[in-house]
Formats: structure tokens, sequence, C-alpha cells
């Protein structure tokens, strides 16, 4: 970290101008710190001019060059199914012709709807529909019954209950009587 008003490094690389490359360098005569990471600059520079030059490669290979791929009688295999959009048409064909085939192989039995005649299908359907209204109407009447008896039932508990409230405030008022403890307004 430098305490000069301008980093050490743009001093070091002489990005500055010439005043303020003027005023680093008075800084740096009298600031220890400063000389110190200026040293250090030039030591980094002069490690990295030590290293020697290497070319840099002008291809990467991957994985997916054709050096990497494998030769011999598995290759249209692997490049066949590797392949997505070959994929995908070899699995469209197959559907297709799954499809045609099932077709072509179908044949009606005596309880399918296309053997009927329209009026004995007509017929079916309106039995299913009664059916299927008798069921909720079956239902229906079922739970209309369940209400009912359970609200019979909550008024009976109800009625219980106030049964006795009514009967214990009887009780609590003979003992009152007699125990002399209850007095009449008109007593007073």
């Amino acid at each position: 970290m430098s305490c000069s008003p301008f980093d050490l490094r743009d001093y070091y690389l002489k990005e500055l101008t010439d005043p303020q490359q003027r005023q680093v360098e008075s800084h740096v005569k009298d600031c220890r710190a400063c000389r110190e990471e200026l040293q250090r600059l030039r030591l980094t520079q002069a490690a990295l001019f030590s290293l020697r030059d290497e070319e840099i490669p002008q291809r990467i290979a991957f994985v997916s060059d054709p050096v990497f791929e494998p030769s011999g009688p598995r290759r249209w295999w692997t490049a066949f199914w590797g392949s997505p959009g070959r994929l995908g048409f070899a699995s469209a064909a197959m559907l297709s012709a799954a499809l045609l085939i099932s077709a072509a192989t179908r044949t009606l039995g005596p309880g399918s709807a296309a053997g009927l005649p329209s009026a004995e299908v007509d017929r079916r359907i309106e039995r299913a529909i009664d059916a299927s209204e008798t069921r909720q109407n079956a239902k229906t009447t079922q739970l209309v019954h369940d209400l009912a008896q359970k609200a019979d039932t909550e008024h009976q508990l109800r009625l219980v209950a106030e049964s006795e409230a009514d009967y214990a405030k009887r009780q609590a008022y003979a003992l009152e009587l007699k125990s002399g403890e209850y007095y009449t307004p008109a007593s007073n």
C-alpha cells in the first residue's frame, strides 16, 4: 500500500504527467515504504523479463476433434446414434411404423361402438346417464339425511344441556332458600 498521492505502478510504468512524476519522485525520496514498494515493482519486472519466451499454441485440441474419435466397425453406429437429429428422426420413424401396423391389424370386436346402430348407441348412452343420475340422487339423499340427523342430534343435545342448566339453577335456588342466604329485593 502506498502513501503517495498517485499510484506507484503508474509512476513506474511512466503513465503520469511530468509534474506528477516529479511529485512522486520527491515523495519517494522522503518515504521509506514507498521506496520499498518501488523496489518490489522493479524486482517483479526483472523476474518477468528473465523468463524465456515460449510460442503461443496456434490451436487447442478438443475432445470432439476427429483425432479423438474411435475408428473401426463401431464408428458408423456411434456416429448415427450420437447425432440428436438422426436419433429424433429414427424415433419418429419407429413410432409412425408402430401406429401404421397397429391401425392395419386392429379389428373391431362385437362390443365396439362402431359395430352398433346409432339407435342402440343412443339407448346405451341414455341408460348410462340414467344410472349416473340415480347414483347422484342416492348420494344427495344420503347427504341430506345425514345432515338432518346431525342437526336433530345437536338440537337434542342443546335441549338436554338447557334442561340440566335449568335444573342446576333450581337446585341452587332451593339450597339458598334453605340456608337463608337468599333475600328477595323487597326484604331489603
